[in-house]
């Protein structure tokens, strides 16, 4: 199965929240509610070095996905 990069997800025990769930390496869970990131991934002290670089792009790409979706809602 291809999976896309990103994926929206919610929940109603938590109402105010929104998802996005990045499936490729690094993966991880950002609530764009808080920006609050749940890793699902171990990292090695490597990896650690390239996440430190990546974590703020990935973020403000998984933004970029989020208000991407929402306009292709409101058409």
């Amino acid at each position: 199965m291809e999976l896309p990069k990103f994926i929206l997800g919610d929940n109603t025990d938590l109402p105010n929240a929104i998802f996005v769930i990045h499936t490729e390496f690094p993966m991880f869970i950002i609530n764009l509610e808080d920006d609050e990131v749940e890793w699902l991934e171990e990292f090695d002290q490597d990896d650690e070095k390239e996440l430190e670089l990546e974590t703020e792009n990935l973020i403000e790409l998984a933004t970029a996905f989020y208000d991407r979706e929402v306009l292709r809602y409101d058409d």
